[in-house]
């Protein structure tokens, strides 16, 4: 019943959108399955290539902070000792975090393959998460490392300024405002987010040195690590992308 209720409802759906999804899933149906793991620390560049590789081969996007929440919500069993964790004030385990990435493969959508962002952060993610993707008969593909120099992240992060009512971003030395800290538009005066200080992300590259650069030597033995030039332009990083994962 559920399908044919599906079917009726195509008629509500207007031409051009169903013959743009059907075009894009000939297109999907030609691209190779591909598992990626994008590491890199705050300010890499990974939320502006992760979309455009999305598009490009046709993954799902897993995002594990999105995807804890979004359990928590639909009250899955996976979701419901999640939140049970997070009264507690604890850590969710790796284990619940990597059968919530289980279930999430199991979507149309991760059909082709996936793209992991912000997970695995340390070795013992990266076991459990290769575990349980050999009992699903598969593994990563390729891990794409942005790699980039902390003082290049600290000028890049610590110059960045908004104006909270539209959302407006300005950069100090690559997109200044035509008056220093202040709204080219309206005038009024711009602001930092919390996490674009200094000492914020000193704390966050320190963690991410820590705990997931041995992440990096633990995929660099595999074989399947690419060092991308993080500092680079955007075009010039996708550009790299492209040629790691032909």
């Amino acid at each position: 019943m559920g399908d044919l209720v599906k079917m009726a409802n195509l008629d509500d759906i207007p031409s051009v959108d169903l013959m743009s999804e059907l075009l894009r899933r000939m297109k999907c149906s030609t691209k190779p399955d591909k598992r990626l793991i994008l590491v890199g620390p705050p300010g890499s560049g990974k939320g502006t290539q992760s979309p455009i590789i999305k598009d490009e081969y046709c993954l799902c996007h897993l995002a594990t902070g999105d995807m804890l929440r979004a359990a928590v919500a639909a009250k899955t069993p996976l979701g419901v000792k999640a939140k049970e964790a997070m009264d507690k004030g604890e850590l969710v385990s790796d284990s619940l975090v990597v059968g919530i990435i289980n279930e999430a493969l199991n979507k149309p959508s991760c059909h082709k393959g996936f793209i992991l962002d912000g997970f695995p952060r340390t070795v013992v993610q990266a076991e459990k998460l290769d575990e349980m993707l050999e009992k699903r008969g598969i593994k990563v593909d390729k891990v794409l490392n942005f790699a980039i120099d902390d003082a290049i992240l600290e000028e890049r992060i610590t110059g960045r300024w908004i104006h909270p009512v539209s959302g407006r971003s300005y950069h100090t030395k690559f997109a200044p405002p035509k008056v220093p800290g202040v709204d080219d538009v309206t005038g009024e005066p711009l602001i930092q987010r919390k996490d674009d200080t200094a000492a914020v992300l000193k704390s966050r590259l320190e963690a991410f040195h820590r705990q997931t650069e041995p992440v990096i030597d633990y995929y660099g033995k595999k074989s399947i690590l690419t060092n991308l030039h993080a500092e680079k332009p955007p075009q010039e990083v996708k550009a790299e992308v492209q040629k790691a994962l032909l």
